[in-house]
């Protein structure tokens, strides 16, 4: 067998300040390229230079090798510099104790001295294997957020049909307009057009009609010439203008007033403006892209809208579904925002306990994508361990009646609830909780443990 080049080893760290120890340890592992420090600073510095993808640390390290101070602070320390470390402690003083400290710092596993090299090497490689697992499911997250139609985070058919009538729409020079209810993605989806049509060289301006008082709205998107009202001191391009050779995104359409309407048809049907205060007509060649989460229809039947300009902008519709109806988005979604929120807000956090899953997909969420976004940020932040629970995500209570895709995960909710609505009836007696639960003392203690959960 061709032994691998030393280079394309993956690093294992070995932080041991028995010499001795450190010999048996260093040619007790093959496959690896192993990195060997005595204290806190060497470790650090191997950290920094070789980025070790696990790492074995005894606690007992120098100044304070009788002890486990030292340890735990090279622990720390290594996992605030690199989170996706696996950090297998070893310990001799006060197994237990140091083991679950260990854990509740950050620590991949935990193994009492005496070594067994064999046994510790099963653990080492499981560490690296788990690694290769999580650095791919990144890899593959960044790949999915990145690699769709303007950056879309999706795999349901219900948009894959939208990207691809859109990818068709691209290279046309005609209006589009985008429907569907607020936090879809529709300044995402108008930006991926701008970037797949032949004027993806120039601007993408955005505008959010809602956001502008109607007294500066015609300034916003015309423009002014100076002196025109009080305060316009210079002539100034309106957003139109500012798109030449691009892309105009006017998002809620449906708030432009009456008045204003007129002026952005003769827009549309002459290609050219006037600034307010203006009187030269200035041709500019901007295509239109617009969005509403109104019943257009409605409003023009109202008179609210004019018809002339709304079919002046829908020369191509496109309706954006709400995330309840992209199958499997929500949970493909919320794994990616997991991965994006943690890297800054809780490195600790890792992906999705099944409860959290269920509790994702079963939601109707109202505020579709940006709810869910601001949610696991939310969540993110408050998790106490290495996957986000349904608890974290707070769904208003609600996360029972999440409709689950099998019966494990079912009868998770289902237990989770029953077991927390019992301690609190039983201000947190394992006793008293038990039997309002109809089991065992060692039952329960079993599921809080198999749960993760807590009595008090």
């Amino acid at each position: 067998m061709t032994e691998m080049p030393k280079k394309d080893r993956p690093v294992l760290l070995i932080v041991e300040d028995d010499t001795g120890l450190q010999r048996q340890l260093r040619w007790a592992y093959e496959g690896y390229e192993i990195v060997v420090a005595a204290d806190r600073t060497q470790a650090l510095d191997a950290v920094r230079l070789h980025e070790p993808a696990v790492v074995t640390l005894d606690l007992g390290l120098p100044p304070d090798p009788d002890g486990v101070t030292e340890g735990f602070a090279t622990l720390r320390d290594i996992l605030a510099m690199k989170p996706d470390t696996k950090v297998i402690v070893a310990s001799g003083h006060g197994a237990r104790e140091s083991a679950l400290q260990a854990i509740a710092d950050g620590a991949w596993d935990f193994y009492a001295k005496p070594i067994d090299i064999d046994a510790l090497g099963l653990i080492v490689s499981r560490a690296f294997h788990v690694h290769a697992l999580e650095a791919e499911n990144r890899r593959l997250a960044a790949r999915v957020g990145a690699g769709g139609f303007g950056g879309l985070v999706t795999a349901s058919p219900e948009m894959a049909v939208v990207t691809r009538m859109l990818e068709r729409v691209a290279p046309a020079n005609v209006s589009v307009m985008l429907l569907g209810a607020s936090g879809t993605g529709k300044e995402l989806l108008a930006r991926g057009l701008h970037d797949a049509s032949p004027r993806s060289r120039g601007n993408f301006v955005a505008i959010n009609c809602a956001a502008i008082p109607e007294t500066l709205l015609e300034s916003e998107l015309f423009g002014h010439e100076k002196g025109a009202f009080t305060g316009a001191v210079k002539t100034t391009e309106g957003k139109i203008e500012q798109a030449a050779g691009g892309t105009l995104f006017l998002d809620e359409i449906g708030d432009v007033p009456l008045a204003l309407q007129v002026k952005l048809l003769r827009f549309l049907q002459e290609r050219v403006i006037e600034r307010v205060g203006g009187r030269k007509a200035i041709p500019v060649d901007t295509r239109i892209v617009c969005a509403t989460h109104q019943n257009v229809d409605a409003m023009v039947a109202d008179g609210r809208f004019r018809e002339d300009l709304y079919y002046r902008l829908a020369e191509i519709v496109v309706r954006i579904p709400a995330l309840a109806e992209r199958t499997g988005d929500a949970v493909l979604l919320a794994r990616h925002f997991v991965t994006r929120y943690a890297v800054s807000m809780n490195p600790a956090v890792t992906g999705l306990a099944p409860d959290a899953r269920a509790a994702i997909d079963g939601w109707g969420w109202p505020g579709n994508v940006r709810e869910l976004e601001n949610r696991i940020k939310r969540a993110v932040i408050m998790a106490d361990g290495k996957l986000v629970t349904a608890a974290d995500l707070d769904l208003d209570g609600k996360a029972e009646e999440t409709a689950a895709l099998n019966l494990r995960a079912a009868r998770e909710l289902a237990d989770r609830k029953a077991i927390r609505q019992a301690l609190a009836r039983a201000d947190g007696n394992i006793s008293g909780a038990s039997r309002l639960l109809g089991i065992s003392r060692p039952t329960l203690y079993d599921l809080l443990k198999s749960y993760d959960l807590h009595a008090s």
